[in-house]
């Protein structure tokens, strides 16, 4: 009948088997009794073992809604469609689309452009002028392009990353932000401009008490590439509160390029300890200025008129000359960094309410020739982009959407070392997945893709290049679902 063999071989699969099912009921029996006699989760102390699931299930329940259950305009902080979009353009692909926009026009402050009955024809476009920021400095920066990358810095994101920017955004001719953690090597080898971002830690240019030390200024502001220093008094993700990298990420490299000890938490200070008002902030702008010979400017988020109008009446009072060349307006849609709920969720004003009060706190002030402004916030997408600019602004960064150009899948890890991408972590394994060579094309792709596509629109409205958009050519959607034009809700033309 069966060959001894085959005896041999159901008789050892068969003890495989008990072996098994005894390794799992010995383990079922430990979990049951260390689930019934532990005090910390109700659950599993009332549904031992069983219980567990709970836990798995939701840490694996966002990722289920993503893949299966959400529709393509639902999700947060990004939804499908957004992010599909910087996708396709990352890899040079046709963002045409068929059977009518997915797209809920409906929503309260949907932006709806202004279509020109008899649009400038293809001879009759322009491409976007350089525009100079910081005349008055010893070294002004003629800036190229109107889409440029925002801070993100080497701690918060990794080595690959940011050496995939750096190159990206040479071939794409924007400039990149090195974010609050100081100038790495990484930054500079792609050839890029750079802005130094100084946060409150004064990372990369500090003293052992954390204050400047304008000799490493100096020698930052010395390189050829680096082209404006941005003052970072907030960030979106967590207004009122300095930055975060977990240690974790403080590797010895990271620890040594910001002057702080490795393996420790990197928190900064709230604020700088040299600025109690706005007559300081002048005085800092001024001599961070003087010491870089460098265009410089302030990154900060809105919080109420009244007191950002402080310091544009200090300017009038100083002289025009005192002012900081450029303004970046962070929206409170929170970003990258590491926050606390209650600010990343509930501190700051949204960048679609902020902008146009800026801009017209500037215009009010006749600074529209002396300041620049900046918008920065959840702008991935070619109507973001093109929104700011009717809004007023001169420039507009992103972070988030050069991430998803790098490959982002939004999984929410980007405060812990183990960002599945390779983005956000300095774990080796992950890293390997983020090929520098491969994904710094795809940066380069989707930066020409924005900038492609806001022309368009902007050709659609009626105007041959995008700085010449009015808030008059865009319309937003009110809670009766009647759009009114941008220019009733905020008066100021945003020239």
């Amino acid at each position: 009948m069966f060959s001894e063999f085959t005896i041999n071989v159901i008789q050892g699969l068969a003890m495989l088997f008990i072996v098994v099912v005894g390794a799992a009921i010995l383990v079922a029996v430990v979990l049951f009794v260390i689930d019934r006699t532990q005090r910390a989760d109700a659950v599993r102390r009332n549904y031992p073992v069983i219980g567990r699931f709970r836990h798995l299930f939701s840490e694996l329940g966002e990722f289920f809604r993503q893949y299966f259950f959400a529709m393509d305009r639902e999700e947060l902080p990004f939804n499908r469609a957004q992010r599909d979009w910087v996708d396709r353009a990352a890899k040079g692909e046709s963002n045409t689309v068929a059977f009518g926009s997915t797209r809920n026009l409906g929503v309260i402050g949907t932006p709806i452009f202004v279509n020109a009955a008899f649009p400038p024809l293809d001879d009759q476009y322009a491409s976007t002028d350089p525009m100079l920021i910081g005349a008055g400095a010893r070294q002004p920066y003629l800036a190229g392009s109107i889409f440029n990358l925002s801070g993100m810095s080497y701690g918060a994101i990794s080595k690959p990353a940011v050496q995939a920017l750096s190159r990206g955004a040479k071939a794409a001719g924007i400039w990149m932000s090195t974010g609050e953690g100081g100038l790495s090597p990484f930054h500079l080898e792609g050839g890029c401009d750079i802005v130094f971002q100084m946060g409150t830690a004064k990372y990369g240019v500090r003293d052992a008490e954390g204050r400047l030390d304008d000799d490493k200024l100096r020698a930052v502001a010395a390189h050829d590439q680096v082209k404006m220093v941005e003052i970072k008094l907030a960030q979106g993700a967590k207004p009122g509160k300095g930055g975060i990298l977990p240690a974790a990420k403080v590797t010895s490299e990271i620890a040594a390029i910001r002057g702080i000890p490795a393996g420790q938490d990197s928190i900064s200070p709230n604020r700088h300890l040299e600025v109690d008002d706005w007559d300081d902030l002048l005085d800092f702008i001024a001599h961070v200025r003087e010491v870089g010979g460098l265009p410089t400017g302030i990154k900060t988020v809105f919080g109420d008129g009244a007191t950002l109008k402080g310091l544009f009446d200090a300017i009038i009072e100083r002289g025009f000359e005192s002012a900081p060349d450029f303004i970046t307006i962070d929206g409170g849609e929170g970003g990258t960094g590491a926050s606390p709920m209650p600010l990343i969720d509930l501190v700051g004003v949204s960048i679609r309410e902020a902008l146009p009060q800026v801009v017209d706190l500037r215009n009010a002030a006749g600074l529209q020739d002396r300041i620049r402004i900046i918008a920065s916030g959840k702008l991935v997408n070619p109507g973001d982009v093109a929104w700011a600019i009717c809004a007023g602004a001169d420039f507009v960064t992103s972070a988030r959407g050069f991430m998803f150009s790098l490959g982002c899948i939004q999984a929410l890890k980007c405060n812990k070392n183990t960002c599945p991408t390779g983005i956000t972590t300095h774990d080796p394994r992950f890293q390997r997945g983020l090929d520098v060579q491969e994904k710094w094309g795809r940066v380069a792709h989707y930066a020409k893709g924005i900038i492609k596509d806001v022309e368009t629109i902007a050709h659609s409205v009626g105007v041959s290049e995008p700085r010449k958009m009015r808030r008059s050519h865009v319309r937003i959607v009110q809670p009766d679902g009647v759009s009114v034009p941008m220019d009733r809700l905020f008066p100021s033309n945003g020239e």
